[in-house]
C-alpha cells in the first residue's frame, strides 16, 4: 500500500515543521492524522518516513546507518570524521568497546562517590537558599531553574567520568563546552545568543581548541602511564590502540551526548513530581525506608529504589530527552505482517520516540503520569519497543546504563531533602533543542522536607 502523508510543499517541509512548533510535535500531529506509518517532507532528507508503532519498528531495528545530511551540524566538532555517522563496519567494533566501559558496573561504582559529591554540592546550595525563609514557610523566595542547574551538574559529572577527574580547572571545561554547544546547536535551532555572529564563532573556536588540548593532555598521560587516577573510557581506548585524535573525538561526542540528557531527564521528572504530590510523597517514603538517616544512596541502594525507577521511566516516557532518532535504509524495507508498507532504499526512517511513547494502543490515557505502568507485569505485557527513550538497535545510546545511574542518584539526593512545587503562572513548554527542552526553563520552588 502507498504510505499516507501530507501533500508535498514547495518549501521542502520547513513551514509545516515550524507551524507545528518543531519536528517532535509535527510527528505527533502526523501520526494522529495518518496512522502508524507516515511519509513526510523534511529539510535535509530526500524522502522521510516516520514509524510510531512498536511492532512495526521491529523490522527497522537492525539498520546501522544514519542519514549523513541530518548530522552535518556536528561535523565541526570532530577531526577524524563525524562519529555520529561512521560506517557500520567501523561503528560495530567502536560501539562494542564503548559498551564494555559505559555499561559495566565496575565503571559505575568507581565514579559513584564523586557523582554523589557533585549532586550533594548542588543540594547544599539549594538547601542554603531555602533555609533563608522562616519555619512557617520554608519555600525559597527565589525559584530554582532546574534545567540551568541540572544540566550544569550533568556536564560536570560527565567531565569527571570521561576525563577521569584529571582536569585542573573543571569549571573552565564546563564553560568551554557551553560555548561550543551554544554556537553549533544555536545555528541548528536558531537559539538567540548574545554577541555578534563573528564573536560567537571566534569564542567557540577558542573553546573547541581548549577542549581538544585538555583531552589531549589526559590522553598523553594515559599513554605514558603517569596517572594513577585514570579515565575508564580513555584507558580502554588507549589499550585498544585507538589513535589520539580518534580518542579525543570519542570523548567529545560522549560529552556532547551526555551533556544535556541526564539533566533534562531529572528536570522533567521533578516537574512532574511537583504536579503530583501524592507520587512525590511515595518516592520520599521509599527513600526514607531504604536510606534511613543517610542523605545519599550507596550504589547498591539504587536496586532497592524500585518506585523511583518507575517514576523516572514514566517521566522519560512523557518527556523523552531525545524526542526522535533517524536511520537510513540501505535496501528496500517491508513493514507489516504482509509487507504492506514498502520503504525504498535511501529513505530516512524516523523513530518518533515521543509519538511511540504516546501511542494509545499501548499506553492507555497516554497523557497521564502513571508510574505504575512500569511494574514488571505491565512491562511484560507491552511490545519490546513500546518504550525507547534511548533509541533502538545498533545506534542506540551506548551510555544509557550510565545515564540511568546518574539520574537516579541525583533524584535520590534531591528528593530525600526537598519538596518541589511549580511556580504559579510559570508556563512550561517543551521545545526541540537537540533534546526535549523547556522553552523558558522549569522554575520550581524548593522547600526542605525536614528542617536542617
Amino acid at each position: 500500500m502507498d504510505i499516507p502523508g501530507p501533500e508535498p510543499g514547495a518549501d521542502g517541509g520547513v513551514g509545516a515543521v515550524a507551524a507545528a512548533g518543531g519536528l517532535h510535535r509535527y510527528q505527533l500531529q502526523l501520526h494522529a492524522a495518518y496512522g502508524p506509518v507516515v511519509r513526510f517532507q523534511l529539510p535535509g532528507a530526500q524522502a522521510a518516513v516516520s514509524v510510531a508503532d512498536p511492532v512495526l519498528l521491529e523490522a527497522t531495528a537492525h539498520i546501522d546507518k544514519r542519514p549523513e545530511r541530518l548530522f552535518e551540524f556536528l561535523a565541526p566538532l570532530f577531526e577524524t570524521g563525524n562519529l555520529q555517522v561512521m560506517p557500520a563496519d567501523e561503528h560495530g567494533p567502536w560501539r562494542r568497546l564503548l559498551l564494555s566501559v559505559l555499561a559495566g558496573r565496575p565503571s559505575h561504582e568507581r565514579h559513584f562517590a564523586r557523582f554523589t559529591t557533585l549532586a550533594t554540592e548542588l543540594a547544599d546550595r539549594w538547601a542554603e537558599q531555602a533555609a533563608h525563609v522562616g519555619p512557617a514557610d520554608r519555600a525559597s523566595h527565589e525559584p530554582v531553574e532546574l534545567q540551568k542547574d541540572l544540566t550544569a551538574l550533568s556536564l560536570r559529572m560527565i567531565c569527571e567520568y570521561a576525563l577521569g577527574g584529571e582536569v585542573a580547572d573543571p569549571g573552565r571545561v564546563v564553560a568551554a563546552f557551553e560555548d561550543v554547544l551554544t554556537e553549533h546547536l544555536g545555528k541548528l535551532y536558531e537559539v538567540p545568543a548574545p554577541a555578534t555572529r563573528e564573536e560567537r564563532a571566534e569564542r567557540a573556536q577558542a573553546a573547541l581548541a581548549f577542549l581538544r588540548a585538555t583531552v589531549d593532555q589526559v590522553v598523553a598521560a594515559h599513554r605514558s602511564g603517569d596517572r594513577a587516577d585514570r579515565s575508564d573510557l580513555i584507558g580502554a581506548l588507549v589499550e585498544a590502540g585507538e589513535r589520539p585524535a580518534r580518542i579525543r573525538d570519542t570523548v567529545m561526542v560522549m560529552m556532547l551526548a551526555a551533556h544535556h540528557t541526564t539533566g533534562v531527564a531529572v528536570s522533567w521528572t521533578l516537574h512532574l513530581l511537583g504536579r503530583h504530590p501524592v507520587v512525590a510523597e511515595r518516592v520520599g517514603e521509599e527513600l526514607d525506608r531504604v536510606l534511613g538517616d543517610r542523605a545519599a544512596p550507596e550504589y547498591a541502594d539504587l536496586r532497592r529504589l524500585t518506585y523511583l525507577d518507575m517514576v523516572l521511566k514514566e517521566s522519560m516516557r512523557l518527556f523523552p530527552p531525545g524526542p526522535y532518532g533517524a536511520r537510513e535504509t540501505t535496501g528496500t524495507l517491508f513493514l507489516g505482517e504482509r509487507g504492506e508498507y514498502e520503504i525504498p532504499a535511501g529513505t530516512t526512517v524516523f523513530y518518533p520516540i515521543w509519538a511511540v511513547h504516546m501511542n494509545p494502543d499501548h499506553w492507555p490515557e497516554p497523557e497521564k503520569f502513571v508510574p505504575e505502568r512500569f511494574t514488571p507485569e505491565e512491562t511484560a505485557a507491552r511490545p519490546r519497543l513500546a518504550y525507547i527513550p534511548f533509541g533502538i538497535g545498533p545506534r542506540s545510546c551506548e551510555g544509557a546504563a550510565l545515564a540511568v545511574i546518574e539520574a537516579e542518584l541525583v533524584l535520590a539526593v534531591l528528593l530525600k531533602r526537598f519538596r518541589f512545587r511549580p511556580v504559579p503562572e510559570h508556563e512550561v513548554t517543551p521545545i526541540e533543542r537537540f533534546v526535549l527542552w523547556a522553552a523558558d526553563d522549569i522554575r520550581m520552588t524548593v522547600s526542605l522536607r525536614v528542617p536542617e
